[in-house]
């Protein structure tokens, strides 16, 4: 008997090599090759089981026949046979149920449980899926509540005595299969939109691969990298910023571990390269988030830095500062203490806390700026135009809310300044029609700078004694760029035959109200001596006001969309008519 159950254990062994190992060389023509002779393999032990039956105990062929209806469920699962992989795991829990808190069943009841779950969610039954890995979660809690020693691995039911594991790598195994649990448990929460579950389950997954080291450091690196995006949503800063930290730690060790074959292509290099590109991104919107959420705190009714408001914060937070960090880093931290050491490293380099004054938010800015440098190595406009583009944005995003931060307006031009190269130089080669909504943002935010440049110059005007002609030139000169790009983003809203349309879209409606009513405000700070030209321009300025009045009152839900600028429109229609009578008066003084 003794060498039948050796042949018999041998030939579950080669099953499983052929499943896990072999069927990664297999053949693009014959993807299922090795998991098919697999499977083959897997029948003929059933087969010698059940011959083993009439004097085997009871309870142990059922744990055996379990083994064997698991390993056929997956393997069913992974040639995509779901059916029959369903009922093979089915009856693999039916044979356990009795037993399934028990040492030698808990963990192969917890990875049928997985795999269910996982079955479940490929068929897009996210619901059912839930079930099976909550239950498989409970299970693991209970064990360990009522039990928690290491339970015996799945595979041992099919080793020799002198074979089987040591308690720590059974531990591990287990802990490894628990971690699948909340892994799969976390993708289900993203699905069914229950956010903050699926982010907790996701931090507790990343926190237990790196404690028992079972983790491929691209996709860990990608899945904390994303994680910091949800802690960014909820404007917890230092999480974000730990999650970033420890994704770059480890994603830096992803060219230093070796693969198993080693002989990377130059497809895997590229992959590197891209994930790396990804981490940078997920940075960028760090500095950028960090830095308008400041702005935000900061900022007054007119959208300038209050100064008071400055001080206060700036007092406050030297109080707060001392007991927050300690309280909050217990919570997050990541990892073993090497791990620690270098992630403390990388989070050094970059605060956390909002930046509240010019000082502060240039080191955030100077780190989202590096970060937009390596993301654009890899996302260049020739095959990535969409990626290329939206950094280039972000990058614009930064220097306009650096500017925010800056008291010198002569240095603050300087910095739209260099937001207009950056987007005037992509959005020239950008063909309209295969990119209509980039090029929308676009002509908006050209025209934004423009126009918010012209408002410094005014600023920069009003302190002289007299306006020279040289900045009379530019205010106009940058007024009028404003107005080009406003109404290049309006005819983008005209059908083929170039009419505006009657009623607009809610996602365009604030856009082309804007637009509107700021190109109404430019031709009021044109600045002319021609009082002709200068009746012109309020005769313009008046039809863009009264455009917004009019469309607001035959559309009152639009009202609630531009609240401040149909109020400010209001006013201008009922001055601007006197005033032009005005001019016309002095011009014509005998009529």
């Amino acid at each position: 008997a003794a060498g039948g159950w050796a042949a018999v254990c041998e030939k579950f062994r080669t099953a499983r090599t052929l499943s896990t190992v072999e069927s990664r060389k297999d053949p693009e023509t014959e993807p299922y090759r090795s998991k098919y002779s697999a499977r083959a393999l897997l029948q003929e032990v059933k087969q010698l089981l059940s011959a083993a039956e009439e004097g085997g105990e009871a309870r142990l062929l059922a744990v055996r026949r379990a083994v064997l209806e698991y390993e056929l469920g997956v393997n069913h699962t992974d040639t995509e046979e779901l059916s029959a992989g369903e009922e093979h795991l089915q009856r693999c829990t039916q044979l356990l149920e009795p037993h399934r808190l028990s040492p030698d069943c808990v963990s192969l009841y917890i990875q049928a449980q997985n795999n269910l779950g996982i079955l479940w969610s490929l068929r897009d039954e996210i619901k059912t899926a839930q079930t099976y890995l909550e239950s498989a979660e409970a299970l693991y809690n209970q064990y360990m509540k009522e039990d928690g020693n290491p339970p015996l691995d799945p595979s041992e039911h099919f080793m020799a005595e002198e074979e089987k594991i040591t308690d720590q790598e059974r531990s591990k195994r287990f802990e490894k299969a628990y971690t699948h649990t909340l892994y799969y448990l976390a993708q289900v929460y993203q699905h069914l939109e229950m956010i903050e579950k699926a982010a907790q389950y996701c931090h507790t997954t990343l926190k237990r691969q790196l404690e028992y080291c079972g983790y491929n450091p691209v996709e860990w690196a990608l899945n904390a990298a994303t994680l910091s995006q949800y802690y960014l949503s909820k404007q917890c800063f230092m999480e974000a910023r730990h999650c970033l930290a420890a994704s770059s730690v480890i994603f830096s060790q992803a060219g230093q571990v070796p693969s198993a074959e080693d002989n990377e292509t130059e497809q895997d290099q590229q992959d590197l390269r891209q994930r790396k590109a990804e981490i940078a991104r997920c940075w960028i919107k760090y500095c950028l988030n960090l830095l308008q959420s400041a702005r935000k705190l900061l900022e007054d009714n007119i959208g300038e830095l209050d100064p008071d408001r400055q001080l206060e914060l700036k007092a406050q937070r030297k109080k707060e500062e001392d007991e927050k960090e300690k309280g909050r880093k217990k919570a997050v931290l990541f990892g073993t203490s090497d791990i620690c050491d270098s992630v403390l490293a990388m989070e050094e380099k970059v605060s956390s806390v909002y930046p509240l004054d010019f000082q502060e938010a240039r080191e955030i800015f100077l780190v989202g700026q590096n970060y937009v440098l390596e993301a654009k190595e890899f996302f260049q406009v020739d095959g990535y135009v969409t990626d290329h583009i939206e950094i280039v944005q972000d990058h614009s995003a930064l220097f306009k809310v650096l500017a925010f931060f800056e008291e010198d307006y002569e240095r603050r031009c300087k910095m739209h300044k260099r937001r207009l190269d950056m987007l005037e130089s992509i959005y020239v080669d950008l063909n309209p029609q295969y990119y209509l909504l980039i090029s929308r943002q676009l002509q908006f935010e050209l025209a934004d700078t423009y126009y918010e440049m012209m408002d410094l110059k005014i600023a920069i005007g009003n302190r002289l004694e007299e306006l020279d002609s040289h900045t009379i030139k530019k205010i106009n000169s940058l007024a009028q760029l404003a107005i080009k790009y406003y109404e290049l983003f309006l005819d983008s809203l005209r059908n083929p035959d170039r009419v505006f349309p009657e009623q607009l879209e809610e996602d365009v409606l604030r856009p082309a109200m804007v637009a509107k009513f700021h190109i109404a405000r430019l031709y009021g700070k044109l600045i002319t001596s021609d009082s002709k030209k200068q009746l012109e321009n309020m005769q313009t300025s008046l039809e863009y006001y009264t455009f917004l009045v009019d469309y607001c009152e035959k559309y009152p839900d639009a009202v609630r969309a531009v609240e401040t600028e149909l109020e400010l429109s209001r006013e201008m229609v009922g001055l601007l008519p006197t005033r032009m009578e005005r001019l016309r008066a002095k011009l014509c003084p005998f009529i």
